[in-house]
């Protein structure tokens, strides 16, 4: 992705769309530097810290480092430095640390020190502390800043700047150094996935994409590393990565943003830290771009909860992985410097600001205001405002016994962020209680029930936890458009928006889920259909849920395995996500014989998406597949549970699907989970759609017999990330339980139908999508002909979908044209019905 000049300042540019496309420019000539410039000040060592090249043999930058390097280098700063300590924050899945440093005057890092640091940063938190207190912590107190790098393990360079950055900060004696020192407390964290960097993968160990998971925190290095965060919280979180090109990204973000994002943090990022990066990127000549790319919308990222949750300016920065590794160690290091610099010299207005936040928050949620969306890149137009509606109280029901963990494990979530829960005692009847996904009503709470009022400095955070709907307000999408933590875990709450004195108590926090099953564990194989990015990611969300929260054995099969024999003893075949196509034809004769008799002979087959196509393929099914003429990025849908399935123990009459441009399955019989109808009460849909209603009366789930076996094949991901708890309660049925009583057979004649329907899907790999009015096609056409895409193309209506495959599964930063399509649509003049990326 080759990014263009920034010809105008960042402050220029708020009024207009920025990263602009721009011939080159000569560097201009070099102004003369301010006392103590953070990059032309010559560092001055004290030779108290060894450098890289006498701990490791090389310097930063020379080649990347191992985990172990880093964890060598790190350590030795910390020996050899009385301005750093270093700990372990957690351990990965492979057992590697993560080790971090803090950084700051010694007498900082003393116990009594940090414990103050800890201590002032909570009262500038709190909203009840009184304003003369907070006064006086910000003009002699001092911000918590966080500098992290590759959280995506082939994303190496922001670890090795990182080092650089904790060896000056150790050693260095010059005004430069000195001043960062003597106005902030700095966190180095050079690794967050060292599994991941030494595999040379994106995911973790599990095939997780750590960049996703910050709210859910399923796995131990973002847990950890939240833990932490909570213990220091940040008033600045860099997360540095890498991307496709040559260029460098920071931020003014695109949109969108999510509405409940702070503004004065929005103020740093682009006015303070932006506009510092700008002018220090043009002073040095050096190629640049922001706004087109990376949003600061869905709540799971390392900037995005940094800022919603913390308050903080949480930035993600970008350098193109197409450079040589000493520039991109170099533009890395730049970076975190020049934000440290101007983080250290705004000090006090910055505590006061973070102080501010906290205080507004608590008075927006007194008063039952959600802030609204907004645009932040014109001409870019509101798609969705957030609704006129009083928001003073979330609830959450505690009355269903089969649902008493999911809802601790929400509770437990709140109060890790630090948001204050309490109990209703007594009974509460509410004037105005909205469940979610119904109309409001009259309603009398009864005692046990969770309340979550908004009058808390964490007003944002509970907005963005516990909403109903995300309010996507602009149709591009970088990632998922709804993640409300009752929804994933299906259980029931609802808010108000009246004044309300309830009779409650503070709750404490939750044990964890104790991790395990009921009932005896049948043999399991999971089938991973290839070693694609899709079937990795989906497989690997899958074993975590099967070993760290079942603890269910189970032996991973290929479809070689298959065909060399290997289902003998399996007695439940689980196939997550991936290409069906590939596995049917590496299957081959033998491998699809041997799958069809293991089922009929009493095997039980559980399979989702992918794996739904491939029990078409193979016969294992009636029901039959379609390509979706909807648009739904990643987004929850209301479903109906058969209450007579065994796979509906514990769930209750409804669930909310996790659907994604998913097939559109259809079955005469054996329809256990299904989309209501678009003109029923219980249609309701979180997130973004258009044209959903084609879900309407089809299923989400068919559970049928095969001979004296079983298939129970659903339509959409039921475990997407670890974190779609409800839906995951339907797999772990559907593996666990009993066979459903009195099953209709599925006659011959049908099975060959969703044969042929299945064989007729497209496959695509983590695919781009363009979708947009009759209209604009011809335009639309002609930007996808400009950046050299192939596509397949589907009218529907007034709407058409172009669908870009991507075979190699790179994500919209390492891809060579995806992210540059936002603008390019914009500038054609197009107002586009979706843009969804990878």
């Amino acid at each position: 992705m080759r990014a263009r000049k920034l010809v105008a300042s960042v402050v220029a540019s708020l009024a207009v769309p920025a990263a602009l496309a721009a011939p080159a420019v000569a560097r201009p000539p070099a102004a003369p530097a301010a006392p103590c410039d953070p990059t032309r000040t010559e560092p001055v060592y004290r030779g108290e810290v060894p450098s890289p090249k006498e701990v490791l043999g090389f310097d930063l930058g020379e080649r990347q480092v191992g985990v172990a390097e880093s964890d060598r280098y790190l350590e030795t700063v910390a020996a050899k430095s009385d301005r750093v300590i270093s700990g372990t924050l957690a351990r990965t899945a492979r057992g590697r640390p993560l080790r971090y440093a803090v950084v700051g005057r010694p007498e900082l890092l003393s116990k009594a020190g940090l414990a103050r640091v800890r201590r002032d940063a909570g009262r500038l938190r709190d909203p009840s502390t009184p304003e003369h207190l907070a006064r006086r912590i910000a003009e002699r107190g001092v911000p918590i800043l966080w500098v992290s790098g590759n959280v995506h393990g082939n994303e190496p360079s922001g670890t090795d700047a990182a080092l650089k950055v904790l060896r000056d900060l150790g050693d260095r004696a010059d005004c430069a150094a000195t001043t960062i020192l003597n106005n902030a407390l700095v966190i180095v964290l050079p690794s967050q996935n060292p599994d991941g960097r030494e595999a040379g993968t994106r995911q973790n160990a599990y095939g997780f994409d750590m960049n996703r998971d910050w709210f859910a925190r399923t796995q131990p290095e973002t847990d950890g590393k939240l833990a932490m965060l909570n213990e220091y919280p940040p008033a600045l979180y860099i997360d540095a990565h890498e991307m496709g090109g040559d260029s460098y990204f920071f931020p003014p973000n695109a949109d969108p943003i999510y509405h409940e994002t702070p503004e004065q943090a929005i103020g740093w990022i682009n006015d303070l830290y932006g506009a510092a990066m700008a002018a220090e990127f043009q002073r040095q000549g050096i190629d640049f771009f922001n706004r087109d790319v990376y949003d600061l919308f869905y709540q799971g990222y390392g900037d995005s909860v940094p800022t919603t949750a913390f308050h903080a300016a949480g930035m993600t920065f970008e350098k193109g992985a197409g450079s040589p590794y000493p520039e991109r160690v170099r533009e890395q290091y730049l970076t975190q410097w020049v934000t440290l610099s101007a983080a250290a010299r705004n000090r006090r207005s910055i505590l006061s600001q973070w102080r501010r936040m906290t205080v507004d928050a608590h008075e927006q949620g007194e008063a039952g205001t959600l802030e609204p969306n907004q645009i932040y890149n014109p001409p870019n137009q509101i798609d969705r405002p957030v609704p006129d509606r009083r928001v003073r109280s979330y609830f959450l029901r505690d009355d269903d016994p089969a649902k008493r963990d999911e809802v601790r494990l929400i509770v437990r979530r709140l109060q890790r962020m630090g948001v204050r829960v309490e109990k209703l005692v007594k009974p509460l009847t509410v004037p105005d209680f909205k469940p979610y996904g119904r109309p409001e009503a009259k309603t009398t709470l009864p005692a046990g029930t969770y309340r979550i009022s908004m009058a808390q400095g964490q007003k944002h955070w509970i907005q963005a936890m516990l909403n109903e709907d995300a309010y996507t307000p602009f149709p591009y999408f970088y990632d998922v458009t709804a993640w409300s933590l009752p929804l994933l875990g299906n259980v029931s709450g609802g808010s108000s928006g009246a004044v309300l004195r309830p009779r409650a108590v503070p709750v404490g926090t939750p044990p964890a889920p104790r991790p395990g099953h009921d009932g005896k564990a049948p043999k399991i194989g999971v089938l991973q259909l290839a070693e694609t990015p899709s079937a990795r990611e989906s497989t690997g969300w899958l074993r975590h849920r099967l070993d760290r929260e079942w603890r269910l054995p189970f032996t991973l099969l290929s479809p070689a395995d298959v065909a060399a024999g290997k289902l003998d003893g399996i007695e439940v075949l689980v196939t997550p996500n991936g290409p069906a196509k590939t596995a049917h034809e590496e299957l081959g004769d033998t491998g699809r014989a041997a799958l069809q008799e293991w089922t009929r002979n009493g095997g039980r087959y559980v399979g989702w998406q992918g794996g739904t196509e491939l029990a078409a393929l193979l016969g294992l099914t009636t029901a039959t597949l379609a390509e979706p003429t909807s648009d739904i990025p990643g987004t929850l849908l209301r479903v109906k549970v058969d209450g007579t399935s065994p796979l509906s123990a514990g769930v209750g009459p409804t669930a909310w699907n996790f659907t994604s441009y998913d097939v559109v399955m259809r079955a005469s019989s054996g329809v256990v989970v299904s989309y209501p109808r678009p003109d029923s009460p219980d249609w309701f849909v979180s997130g973004f759609e258009r044209g959903a209603a084609e879900l309407g009366g089809t299923a989400a789930v068919a559970d049928q017999p095969v001979g004296a076996g079983r298939s129970v094949l659903f339509a959409a991901e039921p475990n997407f990330r670890a974190f779609t708890d409800g839906t995951a309660k339907l797999l772990a049925n559907a593996i666990l339980g009993p066979n459903p009583a009195n099953a209709q057979t599925p006659r011959a004649d049908s099975t060959a139908k969703a044969a042929q329907q299945a064989a007729a899907l497209p496959s695509y790999e983590s695919p781009i999508r363009v979708s947009v009015k009759t209209a604009d096609a011809a335009k639309a056409a002609g930007v996808l002909r400009s950046v050299g895409a192939a596509w397949t193309e589907r009218r529907t209506g007034d709407v058409v979908h172009y669908v870009i495959d991507n075979p190699r599964g790179l994500p919209t930063d390492h891809h060579p044209f995806a992210g540059r399509l936002p603008s390019l649509i914009r500038k054609a003049g197009i107002a586009p019905v979706a843009v969804t990326l990878p």
